[in-house]
């Protein structure tokens, strides 16, 4: 259902708080989800960008299927009101809004007209939350550059902590000077999300130079579980519900944060629009201009360009010879490798991120990750364990009888049946051997 317009206007600037993630599967949708939902609860006019995806994640966990996206406003056919969704307690949501980064290719009179409406929407608002693309993709980058918070959401998962790591390595190599909080999703409890949070904050002061700001934790229960299952979130349970409680709680730690943070003057609209001006200059920007080396003329910038979209051109046509795909990759891969430094590092980097790897077979993924352990390997060798005293001892011989010692097997037997039967194990090993003679 589209959403009546908030009748009060906000004097100022709203806050703006972007929920992002090394890349999905960390419970990023439903935070944002619940966050919004809780802070509307608390009598805040609050907006839910849904930037993750396409596909309106946010809606559908509350059960609403939008007919119209953003994709329709940049196509001219309907209003950016006409696609608002709204539910409970007069939450906001905007589909599709990860279709903002379209506006960088239209016109300037048509980006403008939707980034106007936007800028018009969002001074409504107390807070706008935006759900972002995961990954490192620019869309994503943006995202989080057009707000005045970043709250990245990890997980207890090792790879969780690599993948956010990631962002935000890449965020501050592209201008983004904010301190982004981390919020620990999916934790067994608050000595676990505390110790998660203290091996990223330590891997980004030590490589980084930074220390991260702890914005808390959500515990991992069957309630918020089953609530994505049923499509109603967490946030609409009573308030002495554990899970609800959580997300108060999360509301009171946001709050505070944002205290310590001057207020934007310029909101997500704004963002966008200098985007739209700086991207034909310099597209991997965020908050500020990189300084052109001498060398990157903008002759050569075009021809770069132009071959990559010539490459997407032909590789966009089905069927390609996988011969011919072969062929083309390996070389790019081998001009790539040619000269190894930190930016050919953060390519692979972010480009093994982008891959979809769970559409793979588990077989194909099974194989590859033999194959990605093995150049791990060569990469970095595991250092070599010390031997095991078992193995510096010498080997024992097997045990064998000494003829030399005891002679043929037949006397053996016949002196042990002569031997008393109180005879002492000394007495009857010198008998065997013939040392005893008083008793041989």
């Amino acid at each position: 259902m589209n959403a009546r317009e908030p009748v009060k206007h906000n004097p100022n600037q709203p806050r703006t708080i972007a929920i992002a993630g090394g890349k999905g599967g960390v419970g990023k949708t439903s935070v944002a989800l619940n966050l919004a939902l809780t802070l509307a609860r608390q009598d805040n006019r609050v907006l839910l960008l849904d930037g993750d995806t396409d596909l309106a994640n946010v809606s559908i966990m509350v059960g609403l299927y939008p007919r119209k996206t953003l994709a329709n406003v940049m196509a001219g056919e309907c209003r950016l009101e006409d696609v608002i969704l709204e539910t409970d307690y007069g939450l906001h949501i905007v589909p599709g809004a990860s279709g903002v980064q379209e506006c960088m290719d239209m016109g300037p009179t048509e980006s403008l007209r939707i980034l106007r409406a936007l800028y018009n929407l969002e001074n409504r608002y107390d807070y706008v939350i935006t759900d972002t693309a995961a990954g490192l993709q620019a869309a994503g980058l943006h995202m989080i550059a057009a707000t005045e918070l970043a709250c990245m959401v990890v997980t207890p998962d090792p790879a969780s902590l690599t993948d956010a790591f990631s962002l935000i390595k890449v965020l501050r190599r592209r201008g983004y000077n904010r301190i982004p909080s981390i919020l620990v999703n999916m934790a067994q409890g608050a000595s676990q999300a505390r110790s998660v949070f203290q091996r990223l904050d330590a891997a980004a002061q030590r490589h980084l130079g930074i220390s991260l700001h702890y914005m808390g934790g959500i515990w991992r229960d069957e309630t918020l579980r089953q609530s994505v299952l049923n499509q109603k979130p967490v946030a609409l349970l009573p308030v002495s519900d554990p899970s609800c409680r959580q997300f108060h709680t999360l509301a009171d730690m946001l709050d505070v944060r944002l205290s310590q943070l001057p207020r934007r003057k310029a909101g997500i609209a704004a963002y966008w629009h200098k985007v739209s001006k700086r991207e034909s200059a310099n597209p991997k920007a965020l908050g500020k201009p990189e300084p052109q080396t001498g060398n990157e003329t903008p002759s050569l910038k075009h021809r770069c360009l132009k071959a990559v979209d010539e490459i997407e051109a032909v590789f966009s046509e089905a069927p390609i010879d996988p011969l011919l795909r072969y062929e083309a990759f390996t070389r790019l891969f081998a001009l790539l490798g040619s000269t190894l430094d930190s930016d050919v590092i953060e390519i692979i980097q972010t480009g093994l991120g982008a891959f979809q790897w769970e559409n793979l077979s588990p077989e194909r993924k099974s194989h590859l990750a033999i194959h990605l352990r093995d150049l791990a390997d060569q990469i970095s060798p595991p250092a070599q364990e010390p031997q095991s005293r078992e193995l510096i001892h010498p080997v024992l011989r097997e045990p064998f009888y000494d003829r030399i010692s005891f002679g043929e097997q037949d006397r053996l037997v016949r002196v042990l049946k002569e031997q008393p039967a109180d005879i002492s194990l000394d007495q009857l090993l010198r008998s065997l051997s013939g040392n005893d003679q008083g008793r041989s």
